[in-house]
């Protein structure tokens, strides 16, 4: 272990392995894999050719991201308060991105607030703090916010900002959130909103957008549109972080942003 390198990242750096598929420690002696052990039972015979598989038959792999996607739904749709939310959420172990995050990462800003931004999963900084946007992407996402006249530190409901995230935990290297990661934690999402229950929803980034867009398009081809999210209306614009890399982008983010902020005010 680097000495910079403390438990958390290398508990992290030791999942992401996991993931590629690192899943044995190299031992001293070699392993003769396809050697059959001494004793050995007989092979057993072939399955008639036309036997088929059951069809409820899954991968092994697969049966548990299958079965916490539905205990998630079921714990999201008990909730009856965002305390009550958040803490169910954070007592879920589900998601194996959970083991390896140092915070649970679930909102900031006020509820009360009729402007709700969805983000895609916390990166370094969020994860120390517990917070969402708290690095150089939300500090951006501040300036934006202040242009049209929002403030995620302000109660006033036609001034606040109020932000979560799809992932409530930092993925590995700030990798992407997985397919089967945003689908499990898809139902919290969805009964986050209801309960937040914002006038617009502003869905920052592909992960926000396939999520609750339910789409295959990227950020590119989706952003600027209304949609209706949960009967809400609900626009994609491109992450701060996608700004960050390309600066050419704020044009179509400003864009976006004046189009959330006529129909926060009353527009169509």
């Amino acid at each position: 272990m680097e000495r910079d390198q403390d438990w958390h990242d290398a508990l992290a750096a030791l999942a992401w392995q996991v993931e590629l598929g690192a899943d044995e420690a190299i031992l001293a002696a070699p392993v003769p894999r396809y050697e059959e052990p001494a004793g050995a039972p007989a092979a057993p015979t072939a399955a008639p050719a036309q036997a088929t598989l059951l069809p409820d038959t899954a991968p092994a792999a697969a049966l548990p991201v299958y079965g916490a996607i539905g205990e998630a739904a079921a714990i999201a749709a008990s909730c009856t308060t965002l305390a009550e939310l958040r803490q169910r959420m954070e007592a879920f172990d589900g998601c194996a991105l959970k083991k390896g995050a140092r915070n649970f990462v679930f909102c900031d800003g006020h509820a009360s607030a009729d402007l709700m931004i969805v983000g895609e999963a916390p990166g370094a900084e969020e994860d120390r703090a517990g917070l969402p946007f708290v690095g150089r992407s939300g500090q951006l996402l501040d300036r934006i916010l202040a242009a049209i006249s929002r403030d995620r530190k302000v109660e006033e409901p036609d001034q606040g900002v109020y932000i979560t995230n799809v992932l409530p935990w930092r993925p590995p290297q700030n990798r992407d959130p997985s397919t089967d990661e945003m689908a499990m934690m898809k139902a919290f999402l969805h009964r986050h909103i209801d309960l937040a229950a914002p006038r617009v929803l502003l869905c920052m980034g592909n992960a926000a957008m396939k999520t609750l867009f339910e789409t295959k398009d990227g950020i590119t081809r989706r952003r600027g549109r209304w949609e209706e999210v949960r009967g809400i209306p609900a626009m994609a614009t491109f992450h701060p972080a996608a700004l960050l890399r390309d600066p050419l982008k704020k044009r179509e983010v400003w864009a976006d942003m004046l189009e959330v902020q006529a129909r926060l005010r009353g527009g169509p």
